[in-house]
């Protein structure tokens, strides 16, 4: 069992098709198409989560104080689009950190971000997606934990060439 940290391949695939939405949006009319939830979920080093994975399980999941299974909503999306250090048009994600405030949370290796909107599988346009669809994997480098205090993940900066999701 492992966790490397990758962008989900069946991600790749289903933005391409426009199963996931980041931001609220119209599409040339005055109706609004909402924007999707997205989660990230913390697990311990016996879970398997790698650029296969599809979607969400709660299989291996971190358990403690103030964390609850399925992790928490990603607050303040941002997208951006800007050139990264080889001059190749960059867009990116970013979202405020995510804290378990006053939290007890053992051997937390890894994390998942996947949509939390999307609570069952479907199909169409030659594409299917898992129920709760997988984003990214996150790789801590090791196991962390807090004791009543809080755990925080904190995301790289908000830019073309560290940004957490990052298509170029």
């Amino acid at each position: 069992m492992a966790i490397t940290q990758a962008m989900c391949g069946s991600y790749k695939k289903e933005i391409t098709v426009g199963i996931h939405y980041w931001m609220i949006h119209s599409r040339g009319s005055a109706v609004d198409i909402a924007a999707d939830s997205f989660y990230i979920a913390m697990f311990t080093n016996s879970a398997t989560l790698n650029e296969d994975t599809t979607g969400y399980t709660a299989s291996n999941e971190v358990t403690g104080t103030n964390y609850t299974a399925k992790g928490q909503t990603l607050a303040s999306v941002t997208l951006g689009l800007a050139d990264n250090s080889s001059t190749v048009p960059t867009a990116f994600l970013d979202f405020a950190d995510t804290t378990w405030g006053s939290s007890t949370i053992s051997s937390a290796r890894g994390a998942l971000i996947y949509n939390f909107t999307l609570t069952a599988a479907g199909s169409g346009s030659g594409v299917n997606n898992a129920a709760y669809p997988a984003v990214a994997v996150l790789d801590f480098g090791g196991d962390k934990s807090s004791s009543s205090g809080d755990f925080t993940i904190t995301y790289p900066a908000n830019d073309a060439n560290n940004a957490m999701i990052r298509l170029a």
